[in-house]
C-alpha cells in the first residue's frame, strides 16, 4: 500500500480548530500520523512511496459544493458524471451534491441507483439529490419515503419553483419526517415572466426583458413561512437580493431552521457585466444591481451566508450561442469558485480562511445531513491543497467540465487548487501547472 507523505503545509480546519503547520501521512484512505516534522526515513519507503513538499500551500477539509447540475442522464452533450466529476476535482471539491433536474428526473430510487452506479467510477463523491415533485412539475409529490430510503437527504425542485403552496407544504411535512432537506429555488414564475436578466436601470438601456428581485423574495418570504409552520430544514439555493437575504437572517434569528446559499457570481459580478451582451453571464437567478452585489459582500464579511456553491450549469457552445434572448440561462462554476473566493475576498480581508472553510465544508456537509469530522488522525484522507501565491489566467480551453460557459473567461487570478485528495488517491495534481486527473 503506497504512502504519501505532506510536508510543509498549513492546516486550516475550524471542525478541529487547526491552524497549524503539520506533516500529514497518508495509507490507503485514511490519515495515519499527523504531527510536526516527520521523517521521511521513519515512515516512506523511497521505492515505492511518495514525499510530496507543498512548500506553504494550505491544507483543507475536501470541500463540498451543494449545488451542482451533471445533466447526466438525459443531457450528456452538456456534462456527464464522469466529466462533472472531473471539473469538481479540478476545483478543489472532494464532494459534489448533484440537482435532479435531469431526464428522467431524480424522482425515484431507480434514478437515484442509477447515478449512484455511474457515480462510483468517478473521481469524487456524488450524493444525489431527489425531485420534490414527480419530474419536478409541481403538481404531485415525488416519493419522497422511499427516496429517503434509497440515501437521498435533500429535495428541490431546482431549475423550477414549487409554485403551489399547499404542495411545498406537504413537502416539507413529509422531509421533516425523514429529516430530509428541503432545497428551493424561490422563483415567482409569473413575476420572472420571459425575463432575461436583472430589472433596473441595465435592462432599461439594453432593452432585455426583466426579472424583478420580488420574483425570488416573495417565494423566500413563502418558504420561510411553511419553514415555521412545518418545522422542516429550509435551505434556500442561489440567494440573489438584499432582501432575501435579509428575510433569512431574521427567521434565522427566530430559531427557524433556514439557511441560504450563494454563488461566486452573484458576489462578485452586477448586471453591468450584461452590457455587452455575452451570453455567459445570463444566468438564474439574474446578476442583481450593485446594491445587491453590495449587501451579498456584506452579509459574506458579517457570517449571514451559511454556504458558497457553485450552481455549476453547464451547456454547450451552440446553447449559448446568438442573441441574449435566446441564449440558456447558466455558468460553469466547479473550476473558478474557490479561487475566486479566495481572490476577492479571502485576500483582501473581508473574510478569513476559516470563514471560507465554513462556508465551503463545515455548513454543506450540515445542510446535506452528512457526518465530516475535518483533518484528523485516523480519519479519512480527503483534502484541497490550495497554493495562495500561485497566480493564472482563466482559459476556457484549459476547463475539465465539458461546460466552456464562464464570464470569468481571461481573469488574472491568485491562488489555486494545486491536489485534491479524495479516500486517499491523488485525483488531480496541478503542483506543476498540468493539471492532470489520476483515475488509478
Amino acid at each position: 500500500m503506497i504512502k504519501t507523505l505532506l510536508k510543509n503545509a498549513m492546516i486550516i480546519d475550524p471542525v478541529n480548530g487547526l491552524q497549524e503547520s503539520l506533516d500529514i501521512l497518508i495509507e490507503g484512505n485514511k490519515i495515519c500520523e499527523m504531527k510536526k516534522d516527520i521523517q521521511e526515513t521513519r515512515v516512506l519507503d523511497k521505492e515505492r512511496d511518495r514525499c510530496i513538499n507543498l512548500n506553504g500551500c494550505y491544507i483543507f477539509p475536501g470541500f463540498i459544493d451543494i449545488h451542482t447540475h451533471l445533466r447526466e442522464p438525459g443531457f450528456e452533450e452538456k456534462e456527464t458524471i464522469k466529466t462533472g466529476c472531473e471539473a469538481a476535482a479540478a476545483g478543489g471539491f472532494a464532494t459534489i451534491a448533484c440537482m435532479p433536474n435531469t431526464e428522467p428526473v431524480v424522482d425515484n430510487p431507480a434514478a437515484v441507483e442509477l447515478i449512484k452506479s455511474k457515480a462510483r467510477k468517478g473521481l469524487v463523491n456524488v450524493l444525489p439529490i431527489g425531485s420534490i415533485t414527480k419530474k419536478s412539475a409541481g403538481k404531485e409529490l415525488a416519493e419522497i419515503g422511499f427516496l429517503a430510503e434509497a440515501g437521498v437527504r435533500a429535495l428541490s425542485d431546482d431549475g423550477k419553483s414549487v409554485m403551489n403552496s399547499e404542495i411545498m407544504r406537504r413537502a416539507m411535512e413529509y422531509a421533516r419526517s425523514f429529516d430530509m432537506t428541503i432545497i428551493s429555488h424561490c422563483e415567482d414564475i409569473k413575476l420572472a415572466g420571459e425575463g432575461v436578466m436583472n430589472e433596473g436601470y441595465n435592462s432599461t438601456i439594453l432593452g432585455l426583458k426583466p426579472i424583478p428581485n420580488a420574483a425570488e423574495e416573495v417565494m423566500v418570504i413563502r418558504d420561510i413561512i411553511l419553514a415555521e409552520l412545518t418545522g422542516v430544514k429550509l435551505h434556500i439555493a442561489h440567494l440573489s437580493t438584499k432582501k432575501s437575504l435579509q428575510m433569512v437572517t431574521e427567521a434565522r434569528e427566530k430559531g427557524l431552521r433556514v439557511s441560504c446559499e450563494v454563488t461566486p457570481h452573484h458576489l462578485i459580478l452586477s448586471d453591468r457585466e450584461v452590457r455587452g451582451y455575452n451570453p455567459d453571464t445570463k444566468v438564474n437567478p439574474p446578476l442583481r444591481s450593485i446594491k445587491d452585489v453590495a449587501a451579498l459582500q456584506e452579509g459574506l464579511k458579517m457570517g449571514l451566508i451559511d454556504a458558497i456553491a457553485t450552481d455549476h450549469a453547464p451547456h454547450t457552445y451552440e446553447d449559448k450561442l446568438g442573441e441574449y434572448d435566446k441564449a440558456a440561462f447558466g455558468i460553469s462554476g466547479l473550476e473558478t469558485a474557490v479561487t475566486l473566493i479566495y481572490n476577492y475576498f479571502v485576500k483582501e480581508r473581508m473574510i478569513s480562511l476559516t470563514d471560507m472553510v465554513r462556508m465551503m465544508y463545515v455548513n454543506p456537509a450540515k445542510i446535506m445531513g452528512i457526518k465530516k469530522d475535518g483533518v484528523y488522525e485516523g480519519g479519512p484522507a480527503e483534502l484541497t491543497i490550495f497554493d495562495p501565491e500561485r497566480t493564472w489566467k482563466m482559459e476556457k480551453s484549459k476547463l475539465k467540465s465539458k461546460g466552456k460557459n464562464t464570464p470569468f473567461s481571461g481573469y488574472e487570478l491568485q491562488g489555486k487548487v494545486v491536489l485534491t485528495i479524495v479516500e486517499g488517491k491523488i485525483v488531480f495534481n496541478d503542483l506543476q501547472g498540468e493539471g492532470e486527473l489520476n483515475y488509478e
